[in-house]
C-alpha cells in the first residue's frame, strides 16, 4: 500500500497526496522509506530506529508486508538505522521539515555475511564465561531476576549443523536471585522441589536453521519431575579466541517456559486478585564453548 504511493510524494510535503488526509502538528513532519531486499521484495519486519543528533531514540517501529515504514517526528536532524535478520543493517542522515515529507525512497538491505560456524566434533560448555539467567513477573508489576551458578553441559557438533546435538545439566539448587528467604522458598517443594529434583536437564533432538545468524534449538527439558519439549531461539555470534589464544564459539538464546507445564503451580493472590508469581518465566542463556580436550 504504502509502498506504491511514498516515492510519488515530493520531499518537501506535497499535499495532494494520500498525505493530505493526514492531521499532522505544527513543528513536525512525516518520515517514511521502503525496504526492500536485493531482488527488490519487501523486507516485513524489518527494525527501524530514528534517533536524534544526541544519539536519543525518537521513534522505532517495523515495517508492514509491504515493506513500508511512516512515522510523524518533531522536524530536525535524524540518524535512521535499518536492520533485519539475515541483512547487511543499513544506516542514513535524513532532515524532516516542518509540515514536509522526508521520503528516504527505496532502502535496498544487503545480504549479510555469514558467520564461520564451529569445527565439527565435542564443544565443553564454558560455566566461567556462561550464564542460565532468568526472568519472572511479581505482583503484575515489578521483574524479579535470577540465575543458576551450576551446570555443565556439551555439544555434538557434525558436519551439518542441523544433525548437531546439545546436553545441559543444571543444578536446581544453584538458584540465585540475591535473597536467601526468597531463594530457600524457590528451593523448597512449593517450586523447584530440590530434595526430589536436584537437576534440569536439556537434550536436544532438533537444530533447524532460521535464516542469517539465528537457528532454533528444540528439545525436551525434565524440570520439576516432568517433561516437555521446549525451543531455544538461538543468535549465533561466531567463532573467536580467548586471552590464551583458545578457540570459543558463543550464542545467546532465549525461550519460555509456563509453570503450570511443568506442575509448579503454588500461588498466592494479593488484593484484587492479583497474583503475586507470573505464570510464565523468561529463560535467557549466554553461552561459550570450548573444544573438548
Amino acid at each position: 500500500m504504502f509502498g506504491r504511493w511514498l516515492g510519488n510524494l515530493s520531499s518537501r510535503g506535497g499535499r495532494s497526496g494520500p498525505l493530505s488526509a493526514v492531521a499532522v502538528p505544527t513543528g513536525a513532519g512525516v518520515l517514511s522509506c521502503r525496504v526492500l531486499d536485493p531482488v527488490n521484495e519487501p523486507v516485513q519486519h524489518a527494525e527501524l530506529t530514528v534517533t536524534d543528533v544526541m544519539g536519543r531514540k525518537v521513534v522505532t517501529g517495523g515495517t508492514d508486508p509491504f515493506g513500508s515504514f511512516v512515522a510523524t517526528v518533531p522536524a530536525g536532524e535524524y540518524r535512521l538505522a535499518v536492520s533485519a535478520e539475515g541483512f547487511t543493517p543499513y544506516r542514513a542522515n535524513v532532515t524532516v521539515g516542518d509540515g514536509a515529507h522526508a521520503s528516504m525512497g527505496d532502502v535496498t538491505l544487503q545480504i549479510a555475511q555469514l558467520a564461520a560456524l564451529p569445527e565439527p566434533g565435542d564443544w565443553d560448555l564454558d560455566p566461567l564465561h556462561s550464564s542460565i539467567a532468568f526472568t519472572a513477573r511479581h505482583i503484575g508489576l515489578a521483574r524479579i531476576r535470577g540465575r543458576f551458578n551450576t551446570f555443565a553441559g556439551v555439544i555434538r557438533l557434525a558436519e551439518r549443523m542441523e544433525e548437531s546435538a546439545m546436553h545441559v545439566v543444571i543444578d536446581a539448587s544453584s538458584i540465585d536471585t540475591a535473597v536467601k528467604m526468597r531463594d530457600d522458598h524457590l528451593r523448597s517443594g512449593d517450586f523447584l522441589d530440590v530434595a526430589r529434583f536436584p537437576t534440569m536437564e536439556f537434550y536436544s533432538d532438533r537444530f533447524v536453521h532460521k535464516g542469517g545468524t539465528r537457528w532454533a534449538i528444540t528439545g525436551a527439558l525434565s524440570l520439576h519431575g516432568v517433561t516437555r519439549t521446549v525451543t531455544l531461539d538461538t543468535e549465533y555470534l561466531g567463532v573467536g579466541h580467548g586471552l590464551e589464544g583458545e578457540t570459543r564459539a558463543a550464542c545467546r538464546a532465549t525461550t519460555e517456559l509456563h509453570r503450570d507445564d511443568f506442575t509448579i503451580t503454588w500461588q498466592t493472590m494479593l488484593a484484587r486478585g492479583i497474583a503475586a508469581v507470573g505464570a510464565s518465566i523468561t529463560i535467557e542463556l549466554d553461552i561459550q564453548v570450548l573444544p573438548k580436550s
